[in-house]
């Protein structure tokens, strides 16, 4: 049975932004140690630490705080089209938001609020000397605080 996102959402509300999470928290919603959670193709929900602790995948804020760059699966090589990349694929045409997280330290979590995964590119990262998937992700702004 795939995991509703809206599961999620009622897992997780908009105040947990503002409080550190613990692992057994995120991982209520977010069932793996991997990044990207996707059962059957749907995604889930993601982690990431921006590259402190897992320089491989170098995530990082686009211009503004309103959209992140998200590397995709795969840590040595050239990225594939696995199964995780494949789900952030159709999450662009799927159009729904998913629950970010964020690892500031062992054990202390923070989640980014919902994201939405808008473009992908398949690029030659300079740095990592190999291809990765970056997925652009934009924060969706919860109904309430767009009044």
């Amino acid at each position: 049975m795939v995991r509703s996102t809206r599961s999620a959402k009622a897992s997780v509300s908009s105040a947990d932004t503002k409080k550190l999470l613990s692992w057994a928290e995120v991982q209520r919603i977010h069932r793996t140690r991997r990044g990207i959670y996707q059962t059957r193709g749907h995604l889930i929900s993601l982690l990431t630490d921006f590259g402190q602790h897992t320089p491989c995948y170098p995530d990082s804020w686009a211009d503004s705080l309103e959209e992140i760059y998200y590397t995709g699966e795969g840590r040595h090589g050239d990225q594939r089209l696995t199964p995780g990349n494949r789900a952030l694929l159709a999450a662009i045409e799927s159009g729904h938001a998913v629950p970010l997280f964020n690892k500031l330290a062992a054990g202390r979590w923070q989640h980014m609020g919902f994201w939405r995964v808008t473009q992908a590119r398949y690029v030659f990262d300079e740095k990592a000397q190999r291809m990765l998937w970056r997925f652009t992700l934009r924060k969706v702004v919860p109904p309430e605080s767009a009044k």
